[in-house]
């Protein structure tokens, strides 16, 4: 046996490059969002085409996303996620460069896919590196760095425009994403054997056409004042989906393998992820017009009053991490996603300072402890050989939750006020408390210690699992 092959991965430098991946991605979108009105005046851009700047990244990565991380599968987690963030930082300078409007939105697309990329190979190679029952400590990390990130990039992007234009903004990170990918692609340790399976590239296509539709249709929602748009995207988006259903119980080599797929603990802790981002960015788009609107404040002071958020959602992680060891991932779900419940709730009713604070930090607290707890619930139960599948499922409910959040929190706006879409958000964030029932509980520990389908295969220990 090659003495290479075994040799055991770096986890620090697992740890460290997963970290990074995700901030990068994390700032960028962040960041973009401050930049976008400067842009779109020095480039003499309209609202739709610097809207298309974002549109057009999301609709790449929700299209890709789980096909990436099946490459990741065959092909190496440590190897898409060098690719990727040395594409993500090329295309990042060159968006600083661009001379217009058009190669702007371009290379946002561009920058999408490789955002596909390096997204799922983050987890991928935490699953790759970690046993099963050590994943807690590295993914409150992540969701932790995530947290710092989304705190830090409204400030840093917004020094960063107000004294040197939009531009500089997008060198930001143009470092740290090549630096990252070229150690990534030079540095050779080992891993579990990659499989040889086909690529279901049919079941790719199709999948990647029912998210690019919805995730169309619902920017299209999220920009208009009616549904009317959104119909001919939602509808191809349904007939994908169907297609791609149909084509996954036929396939010999599904593109969603049966033991991702199959156990109720991932679907469940999926929906957990889709619920939990759709009602916080729901939320945060409601409040942007509820503090600046109704309550008169400008910006820096609305997000001085939100600040609490990123704080208690930094702070979640490390503490979700214990929860789960000591109450399980079913106690620690229920009681995070009826926290987010009760701090949308307290934002609805919110009449001055004390109490906005009060909100935002029951909702970070509530989505730091979610995100924490159905990632590694997706991640752990997932079998190994199939991680990035795993990875890309995540990073996909993850991208399609705000935009579905958004989506509806504007049309709800625009029927009533900033207050309206609220109290509907908290009750679709209470629906997270009713999905956190099917997934394990303290006394299951030790039989979810082996991911799904851990028990057809043969090894030492044949010891059937005990129900």
């Amino acid at each position: 046996m090659n003495r290479t092959a075994s040799r055991p991965p770096n986890r620090p430098l697992t740890l460290a490059s997963s970290v990074a991946g995700a901030v990068v991605v994390a700032l960028d979108g962040t960041i973009l969002t401050i930049a976008q009105p400067t842009l779109q005046r020095d480039l003499g851009a309209s609202f739709t085409q610097v809207q298309w700047t974002t549109t057009g990244y999301l609709i790449a990565v929700a299209a890709l996303l789980v096909f990436a991380g099946r490459l990741g599968d065959r092909y190496g987690h440590r190897r898409l996620f060098g690719l990727g963030m040395i594409g993500f930082g090329v295309t990042s300078a060159g968006i600083a460069l661009a001379p217009g409007i058009g190669w702007v939105i371009a290379l946002r697309v561009a920058q999408g896919v490789f955002g596909a990329l390096l997204q799922p190979a983050t987890l991928g190679m935490l699953r790759a590196a970690y046993p099963p029952d050590r994943l807690r400590a590295p993914l409150a990390v992540r969701t932790a760095a995530i947290g710092v990130a989304a705190a830090a990039g409204p400030v840093l992007g917004g020094a960063l425009v107000t004294e040197l234009g939009w531009r500089p903004v997008f060198l930001l990170h143009v470092v740290p994403a090549l630096l990252f990918g070229l150690l990534a692609l030079a540095t050779r340790t080992s891993g579990p054997p990659r499989t040889a399976v086909p690529l279901d590239l049919p079941g790719a296509l199709l999948l990647a056409l029912a998210l690019a539709a919805l995730v169309h249709a619902l920017a299209a929602l999220s920009e208009s004042a009616g549904a009317g748009p959104a119909v001919p995207g939602l509808a191809v988006a349904a007939v994908a989906g169907v297609a791609f259903v149909r084509h996954e119980r036929r396939a010999a080599s599904p593109l969603l393998p049966a033991a991702v797929v199959g156990p109720a603990a991932i679907r469940s802790a999926l929906g957990l992820l889709v619920t939990a981002s759709a009602t916080l960015h729901g939320a945060l788009f409601s409040c942007v017009y509820l503090l600046q609107d109704t309550f008169g404040l400008d910006p820096l002071r609305s997000a001085l009053r939100s600040l609490p958020l990123a704080v208690l959602m930094i702070a979640a992680a490390p503490v979700c991490a214990v929860l789960l060891r000591r109450a399980g991932a079913r106690r620690t779900t229920t009681a995070a996603a009826l926290v987010l419940a009760a701090g949308i709730a307290v934002l609805y009713g919110a009449s001055g300072t004390l109490t906005l604070c009060a909100g935002f930090a029951l909702v970070g607290a509530g989505f730091g402890t979610v995100m924490v707890a159905a990632t590694h619930v997706v991640v752990r139960h997932a079998p190994v050989e199939s991680a990035g599948v795993a990875g890309g499922l995540q990073q996909t409910a993850l991208n399609i939750g705000p935009v579905l959040g958004v989506a509806a929190a504007t049309l709800l706006v625009e029927l009533g006020s900033p207050r309206t879409p609220l109290p509907a958000l908290a009750a679709v964030a209470a629906l997270g408390a009713v999905l956190g029932g099917a997934l394990p509980g303290k006394a299951g520990v030790k039989e979810a210690e082996e991911p799904a389908g851990a028990h057809v295969r043969t090894g030492p220990d044949r010891r059937p699992a005990r129900r």
